[in-house]
C-alpha cells in the first residue's frame, strides 16, 4: 500500500506543536513538500516551519479575518488547496456550574466557527478549478458526550463532527472527501502542562496504568490516520468520523 502526498498543497491548522506538529512531521514523511503550516504561537510555527523547510503564516483563530487570511496565503504561495487538516483547537473546561459566554464564544470560534470556515474556502477553491481534494478534522470522543467539565468544549467538538458529515454530503459528488478523527486521550506537550498543574509531574504514569495498552494514545498515532486519510488510499472514504481511543463507544464499563 503506497501513501503519498507528493504535490499536494495542503494547510494544517495548529501545527506549532502537540498534533498539528506531529501531523506536518508525518505529511512530510509521506512526500508532501506544498504545505502551509499555521498556528498563533509564532515561536513554535517558526521552529517547525524552519525544521520542515515549509511555508508558516501566523493566524489566531479567534480572530474572524483569520481564516480567509490563512486560505489567501496557501492562494498566494501553491496557487491551490488541495487538502486542509483542521488541527488547531482550545481545550478549555467549563461545566454547566460554571460555564460563561465568554467560554462559549471562545470555544466555539476556535473550534467550530474558524474550521466550518476555512473548509469553505478550501471547498470553494476546490469547486472553481473542478478539482478534487481531501479535508481531515481532528475532533473528540467528547463529542458523544463528554466529561461534566468539558460541557462546553464537548458540544463545540460535536458541532464540528456535524460539519464533517454535512460537507461530505454536500461534496461527495465534487469529489471532495471530508473525514473527521475523534481523538480520545493523547500524549501531548500542551496536555503535559494542564495535567502536571492539576495532577502534579507523575499524572502521565498513573493515567496510563489505567488505560487498556497501558499508555495513552500517541500524537503519531494521530498522524498516521490523518495522513492516510489525506492520501488516494483512503479513498472513497469521506463523511466518516473515527473513534480513536482505547474504548468502544457505547460498551458497557
Amino acid at each position: 500500500m503506497q501513501i503519498g502526498l507528493a504535490g499536494r498543497a495542503i494547510i494544517i491548522t495548529g501545527a506549532a506543536s502537540g498534533i498539528g506538529a506531529a501531523i506536518a512531521r508525518m505529511a512530510c514523511q509521506s512526500g508532501a513538500d506544498c504545505l502551509l503550516l499555521t498556528d498563533r504561537d509564532g515561536p513554535g510555527l517558526r521552529a517547525i516551519a524552519d525544521e520542515l523547510r515549509m511555508t508558516w503564516v501566523l493566524a489566531d483563530l479567534i480572530d474572524s479575518a483569520a481564516p480567509q487570511i490563512i486560505a489567501t496565503a496557501a492562494l498566494q504561495h501553491f496557487g491551490r488547496i488541495d487538502g486542509l487538516v483542521n488541527a488547531a483547537g482550545l481545550t478549555t473546561r467549563a461545566s454547566f456550574a460554571n460555564g460563561t459566554i465568554a467560554l462559549w464564544d471562545s470555544l466555539f470560534t476556535v473550534n467550530a466557527r474558524a474550521p466550518f470556515f476555512l473548509m469553505q474556502a478550501a471547498i470553494a477553491d476546490m469547486l472553481g478549478r473542478k478539482s478534487s481534494g481531501v479535508i481531515v478534522n481532528i475532533q473528540s470522543v467528547n463529542a458523544h458526550c463528554g466529561l461534566p467539565e468539558l460541557a462546553i468544549y464537548s458540544a463545540s467538538k460535536a458541532a464540528l463532527s456535524t460539519l464533517t458529515k454535512n460537507a461530505a454530503h454536500a461534496h461527495m459528488a465534487d469529489q471532495i472527501r471530508v473525514n473527521g478523527i475523534n481523538l480520545g486521550w493523547v500524549a501531548t506537550e500542551t496536555e503535559d502542562r494542564l495535567q502536571t498543574l492539576t495532577h502534579g509531574p507523575d499524572w502521565l504514569a498513573k493515567a496510563s496504568a489505567n488505560m487498556p495498552l497501558g499508555r495513552l494514545v500517541k500524537a503519531t498515532e494521530a498522524a498516521q490516520l490523518v495522513v492516510y486519510l489525506l492520501s488516494d488510499t483512503s479513498a472513497p472514504l469521506s463523511g466518516t468520523v473515527i473513534d480513536l481511543e482505547q474504548k468502544v463507544t457505547g460498551a458497557p464499563g
